[in-house]
């Protein structure tokens, strides 16, 4: 048998199984918390702590101004972009966090067409998708009375594409009303009102630009003429709503079935308006009545930039304009496109133009224009000092016509755009006129040079031509 061998009392013991655990690094990785951030050797600070309970509770206790700046900076780029307005619009305007707001919200977001300013942005298109999507007699008015103290300040332009109707009421009901209001004179159903707007423009205090369409959009089989019907009780509405508001300073209402009456009524509360200086009343239906309207406005307001384009002006409509316009000596801009005025409104332009010296821009394409009027326009080329962008395209000019405008195009030194497409006057004549309109481009580029835009330019002549430079 073999005799037991004496322990070595210098020798080390084994390792024990009982040890410490964290001796063991795949014992430590059970033990350790499944955070990648995690680590033995980072305490966060009590500031970090302090900064994200302000974030947590941000909404029932919003402390910003009394942090120091850093710490503004760290809170306003973590804190949610879903917080109430009643909390963030009059405490943060730190243009970061109205960023993250828009981009959050909107998938395309262009501040350029903001000022370049992210929280005018979001309030702006905040308050037009609420008026977009506002039902009459259904929609409560609160979420709009609510959210102007929260928004006058930011918002400058309104871009309004739609107008929902009041939801449609049972057809046996609806048709006794309506036998009920036959005897109206002239007048909508109340149901088929829209948003009245006089209910917000006089408390946006900043608002520069109106754009307003009464129709409905994507409506696809739902689609209904009344739909698409600007009332005369909204007509009314908006009428006082434009003349409430003294900073407003561009008015377009297209493709809202404006006629005769209704233009009217708008332009009787626009005569004596302080600071509008553009007025756009395209896609309508306004015939000559509205047109001496206009007229009459034409010579008692601030306009400078005046659009027509589509509507049923024809020949005593523009000659009414033309009266307005020989005498008028603030309009820079006329767009007559798309109209019926014929030669007899043409060359009742033409003779305004002959002492007008103020109008710059002037497009009466597609108005059934021909021979005579070019004829008399010709002498409009070689006198008028004033004009630089012209229109007649989509006309019946003819050879003749071509070669009457290229004789004034002879003498002419300040037009540089010629618009001729489609109006029968020859490539010859076509040809030579382009010609001498790089001529005149040339001498303006060449007279630009001489006179920088920053050089000082004097006063009288940027009040003649607001819209040159």
């Amino acid at each position: 048998m073999q005799e037991p061998v004496a322990a070595d009392p210098n020798a080390v013991p084994p390792p024990s199984r009982t040890r410490n655990p964290a001796a063991n690094p795949r014992r430590m990785r059970r033990i350790i918390a499944e955070d990648p951030e995690w680590s033995l050797a980072i305490v966060p600070q009590l500031t970090e702590l302090c900064i994200q309970h302000i974030i947590n509770n941000f909404e029932s206790n919003p402390i910003l101004n009394s942090l120091l700046p850093d710490h503004q900076r760290k809170v306003l780029d973590k804190v949610s972009t879903s917080l109430p307005l009643t909390v963030t619009a009059n405490l943060i305007s730190d243009e970061g966090y109205w960023k993250r707001c828009c981009i959050a919200r909107w998938a395309v977001c262009d501040v350029s067409r903001y000022g370049n300013s992210w929280k005018r942005m979001f309030f702006e298109r905040h308050l037009e998708n609420i008026l977009k999507f506002y039902i009459p007699d259904t929609t409560n008015p609160n979420q709009v009375l609510d959210v102007i103290p929260l928004c006058k300040e930011y918002v400058k332009k309104l871009d309004i594409d739609q107008f929902l109707p009041p939801v449609k009421i049972d057809q046996k009901k609806e048709d006794e009303e309506a036998s009920d209001t036959e005897s109206d004179s002239g007048m909508d159903e109340p149901s088929m009102d829209h948003f009245d707007m006089s209910m917000l423009t006089p408390a946006l205090c900043h608002l520069e630009e109106l754009h307003l369409s009464y129709g409905v959009k994507d409506c696809g089989m739902n689609f209904e003429w009344n739909l698409f019907e600007f009332t005369y009780r909204d007509c009314c509405s908006l009428a006082n709503a434009v003349k409430k508001c003294p900073t407003l300073k561009v008015f377009k209402l297209s493709r809202s079935k404006v006629d005769d009456e209704k233009s009217r009524v708008l332009i009787h509360e626009l005569l004596d308006h302080p600071s509008l200086t553009e007025l756009n009343l395209s896609h309508n239906l306004i015939a000559d009545r509205g047109a001496r309207a206009v007229g009459k406005l034409i010579n008692h307001s601030k306009i400078v930039t005046l659009n027509l384009c589509d509507n049923r002006i024809r020949a005593q409509g523009a000659q009414a304009i033309a009266h307005a316009l020989s005498k008028n000596s603030i309009l820079t801009s006329l767009n007559l496109r798309l109209n019926c005025i014929e030669d007899e409104g043409g060359q009742a332009i033409c003779h305004a133009l002959l002492t007008n010296e103020t109008l710059t821009n002037l497009h009466l394409g597609g108005n059934e224009l021909s021979e005579p009027t070019a004829t008399l326009f010709s002498q409009v080329l070689a006198q008028n000092t004033a004009l630089t962008h012209i229109n007649l395209s989509c006309n019946h000019i003819g050879l003749d016509g071509g070669k009457q405008l290229l004789e004034g195009m002879t003498d002419n030194k300040t037009v540089v755009e010629f618009d001729l497409r489609l109006a029968e006057v020859g490539q010859e004549s076509e040809y030579l006129i382009n010609q001498a309109i790089k001529t005149n481009q040339e001498l303006a580029r060449f007279k630009s040079l001489q006179h920088p835009p920053s050089a000082p330019v004097p006063h009288t002549v940027e009040e003649k031509h607001p819209e040159q430079g």
